[in-house]
């Protein structure tokens, strides 16, 4: 796992990262497009990458964008992600199964 995954910033860093307040970031997680972890007491907690995501959400609500049209995108590109890995383990699996007939 890279540093910028690890869920290690509270709400109030990813703000002043952000410049989101922290109404906007907690809005953006009842709507499904952000998914920080909780830590034992209940306090979020988000990584670099969150931050880089929440940048991202608030570039395209700026440009207009619906919170119900991004979390769309998200899940498009999500199920690309899935379906590229899944094709290179099938590739791979061909690949051993060629490689052991000869």
């Amino acid at each position: 796992m890279s540093y910028k995954d690890k869920k290690v910033l509270p709400i109030g860093s990813v703000s002043e990262l952000t410049g989101l307040s922290l109404r906007k970031i907690r809005y953006y997680e009842e709507r499904g497009l952000i998914l920080p972890e909780r830590s034992g007491g209940g306090t979020r907690k988000f990584s670099f990458t969150d931050v880089e995501k929440l940048m991202d959400i608030a570039n395209q609500i700026e440009d207009g964008m619906q919170t119900f049209e991004i979390k769309k995108i998200y899940k498009k590109e999500k199920q690309k992600d899935k379906d590229k890995i899944r094709d290179e383990m099938i590739r791979g699996q061909l690949n051993a199964a060629f490689k052991m007939t000869k």
